[in-house]
């Protein structure tokens, strides 16, 4: 599963101050503000021969005591923008930007850059780690806790093919498949039941924050979109990523109300983020574990 998260600065505006940083989000196509990026000092990097190099590069630069290898991407824009995602560094120039103005922007920025290449960089390694072995007793996150993964042949499990069950063990989810079942098998299944327990709790969610919000949603759809946890449309359509059933309550609540806010407002604007709070008061909060949470891959 690609990483659900991308970083992007942009330059040379038409304002000659440094734009804000914006994060690709998951409620519209637009872009919202990240206000701690706005505001976080930017730290120096501590160690001496670090490296980032996207597979894409072709050129780098010397970022404090790190040498960056970027993708360098020209064409017809208004701006200088820096993208960081799980590859690495991307600059997109316009085609009138020198190399000398191009690298007084990377030197400016530096502190930004090598912060969100260390954070990328930390967030792949943390996925990497929660990579899932498919088998008998696997286990992944369900709604922020551990839920482990039963083969059970002797059972059909009505049409599901499958049942969630605590124990005293934890929270288990018996699967319909013979124990020699493959590791394919074994991820369909768990994505299958999954996918319908998204949907059945994501519907329960829509209807218990629409009115205390004044609006009305008109159909729920599942995505798997790996840089989206959401989006909402002016004629009432919510598309929610089925694998946010990976995290606490709290945070599915956050996106839900996320969205639902989008019908009311259909922007980032400060009058948008008080139609969240005046629901999530701690909002900032849970969509920092949003950005922060490294989630199972999917492979």
């Amino acid at each position: 599963m690609r990483p659900l998260l991308r970083f992007t600065l942009d330059l040379f505006g038409q304002n000659p101050a440094p734009s804000p940083v914006v994060i690709e989000n998951f409620a519209t196509d637009k872009v919202a503000t990240d206000q701690s990026d706005r505001t976080e000092p930017a730290p120096s990097p501590q160690a001496s021969g670090l490296e980032f190099r996207h597979p894409q590069a072709s050129r780098e630069a010397r970022l404090g005591e790190a040498l960056v290898a970027y993708r360098l991407r020209r064409g017809r824009r208004r701006t200088i923008g820096f993208s960081v995602g799980a590859d690495g560094l991307t600059v997109s120039v316009p085609t009138w930007v020198s190399s000398r103005q191009l690298e007084a922007a990377l030197q400016d920025k530096s502190g930004w850059i090598l912060r969100k290449l260390a954070d990328a960089r930390d967030r792949s390694g943390r996925m990497q780690a929660r990579q899932i072995d498919w088998r008998d007793g696997a286990e992944l996150p369900y709604l922020g806790q551990p839920l482990r993964l039963v083969l059970d042949p002797a059972h059909a499990f009505g049409t599901g093919g499958a049942a969630l069950r605590d124990t005293a063990a934890g929270a288990c989810l018996y699967l319909a498949l013979p124990r020699d079942a493959g590791p394919a098998q074994i991820r369909d299944a768990a994505q299958a039941w999954l996918m319908g327990a998204a949907r059945t709790l994501f519907d329960q969610r829509l209807n218990h924050y629409a009115p205390l919000l004044g609006v009305q949603w008109r159909r729920l759809s599942l995505s798997s979109a790996g840089t989206r946890w959401g989006s909402a449309r002016a004629d009432g359509a919510i598309r929610l990523n089925w694998r946010l059933v990976h995290f606490r309550l709290s945070v599915i609540d956050y996106v839900v109300v996320h969205e639902l806010s989008h019908l009311r407002v259909m922007d980032h604007s400060p009058r948008f983020w008080e139609t969240v709070r005046s629901v999530v008061p701690d909002y900032a909060s849970l969509r920092g574990q949003l950005k922060d949470e490294a989630l199972p891959r999917w492979s």
